[in-house]
């Protein structure tokens, strides 16, 4: 079955998520992962999404124009087949969090000294919160940490970067359940 990537765009306002949605669900495609947040007042939304009806994004792509009509940028692209559905990923899942006053580096930073140590980010948010005059940088990480590292380990390669940068971070082990 072909997979393709769903991504919108556009000024945050309610109602998105049930206009996309509605459509999908009106087309028949089931949605086999998604993602969405507002990034500086924009709704940005990525689903990756399959019907067996369709082999290709020329097929549907325009039961999407009454969103763009509504000012959303819509874009689909058809993906390579392997790995839509689920990652296979090996390790132990860990949530790394960090605050600290906005600066320019934070995100590159944490994400290099991972990534150095083949550390699979699995999910990044950032956000200013607080008050205006006195933001605070927030990121959260969900990480995949590589089979044998250990929690503590991680918490010790931080330390260095935590004294660099000036903020607080910290690392958690996320227990999955099987159900």
């Amino acid at each position: 079955m072909q997979h393709f990537a769903l991504t919108i765009i556009g000024r945050d306002r309610p109602g998105i998520v049930s206009q996309v949605t509605e459509i999908l669900y009106q087309l028949g495609f089931n949605i086999a992962d998604s993602s969405c947040s507002i990034l500086g007042g924009q709704f940005s939304m990525i689903l990756i999404i399959s019907n067996p009806k369709f082999a290709s994004a020329d097929e549907f792509s325009d039961a999407f124009h009454p969103l763009e009509e509504n000012n959303l940028s819509v874009f689909v692209r058809t993906l390579k087949p392997g790995g839509e559905e689920r990652a296979e990923l090996e390790g132990d899942l860990c949530m790394i969090s960090v605050y600290g006053s906005d600066k320019p580096g934070i995100v590159y930073r944490v994400a290099k000294e991972l990534g150095d140590r083949q550390i699979n980010i699995t999910d990044l948010n950032t956000k200013l919160v607080g008050k205006q005059d006195k933001p605070v940088y927030v990121m959260m990480i969900e990480a995949m940490l590589p089979e044998g590292t250990e929690i503590e380990t991680v918490e010790s390669w931080m330390n260095d970067l935590k004294q660099q940068l000036k903020v607080d971070i910290s690392v958690r082990s996320l227990a999955v359940m099987e159900l």
